[in-house]
């Protein structure tokens, strides 16, 4: 059996510790790019979400799943936000990817998904960026200062030539994780009003977990790009109805954008209409123009879908074979 391959009656396991030495950001954004691609072609598509509340821990826990008949990957990432594993010492997101081989239905791979996750959903907003934002685009808002700020940020970084960083956060002693991340791409940092985040930004991201409008329409200049990556469940939002409104609305997948995205309440208000929403794998495919002047405001609704997390569990499970770091077990 060659090294890079699993045996039909074993399954793979790349625990979270190997992820790091395995996939980039590099990595991860041309796996999110390609599924984005495929998604719009229809040889990739997602399976309903399952996303509840469990009434422990005031945990939210949830399944996402797909299958890519291009790549053949299938498998589910399961998982959630524990809002207390903080003071655990662990990240409040927590996820495992399982894979299986779509010829047979067996388990092929289990994966760890914390770092996967945190990558492939800074590289669904850079690749808004890529396709969406203006060339000359100068100052990067960053709209949040949790745990996934620093990829985005990082992730952001690589798309533009930025000169300058702005930053708000709801809880303002987090914002050095703002100022240290942009001190080490080499990019001043300011911490600001949501009010001057606004107007100054040419590319904001918004990655919260609220459940109240921060981004006004009123704040958002002509020609901003806004990839709003924090809302992936009912009840969620991160910016006023009306900008949705105003701007020209992309997503990953339309299904989750109107009912668990940022665009779902615009939507539900009648603001904006779900034939208007345009998936980003269009763009990416040429059979969508993206940005169509510099004046546009466009966003980018980043629900987040297994098959981002399929794609990216497929590229570590492919590395870890391939560098022999990966546990083989009978099963």
């Amino acid at each position: 059996m060659a090294r890079d391959s699993v045996d039909s009656h074993e399954i793979v396991i790349v625990p979270e510790a190997e992820i790091a030495g395995l996939v980039d950001a590099n990595a991860s954004f041309e796996a999110v790019e390609a599924i984005f691609a495929a998604m719009a072609r229809r040889d990739a598509y997602n399976f309903p979400v399952i996303r509840e509340a469990i009434g422990h821990a005031e945990a939210l826990y949830g399944f996402k799943s797909g299958f890519d008949r291009a790549g053949l990957a299938l498998g589910l990432k399961s998982g959630g936000y524990w809002p207390g594993n903080m003071e655990r010492g662990l990240t409040n997101h927590q996820s495992t990817v399982v894979l299986f081989d779509a010829d047979t239905g067996r388990p092929k791979a289990l994966v760890g998904g914390n770092l996967l996750t945190a990558l492939r959903t800074a590289a669904a907003s850079a690749v808004s960026i890529k396709h969406l934002a203006r060339k000359d685009s100068r100052v990067l808002g960053m709209l949040g200062a949790g745990h996934q700020s620093a990829f985005q940020m990082r992730a952001a970084a690589a798309q533009r030539d930025f000169e300058k960083v702005v930053g708000w956060n709801y809880h303002p002693e987090m914002l050095p994780r703002l100022a240290d991340t942009a001190a080490e791409l080499g990019l001043p940092f300011e911490a600001v009003s949501l009010e001057e985040l606004g107007a100054q930004s040419d590319v904001i991201i918004t990655i919260t977990s609220s459940f109240e409008p921060q981004l006004m329409d009123s704040f958002v200049t002509a020609g901003t790009h806004i990839a709003c990556m924090g809302t992936d469940t009912i009840g969620k939002q991160e910016v006023e109805p009306a900008l949705v409104a105003r701007a020209r609305v992309f997503t990953d997948e339309v299904a989750q954008s109107v009912t668990l995205g940022e665009a779902q309440h615009a939507v539900g208000a009648g603001l904006k209409a779900e034939a208007d929403i345009v998936e980003i794998g269009a763009v990416i495919n040429g059979d969508d123009p993206g940005r169509t002047s510099e004046q546009e405001v466009t966003l980018f609704d980043g629900t987040g879908v297994g098959l981002q997390d399929l794609a990216v569990a497929e590229k570590a499970v492919s590395l870890a074979l391939e560098r022999g770091v990966a546990t083989r077990v009978p099963f």
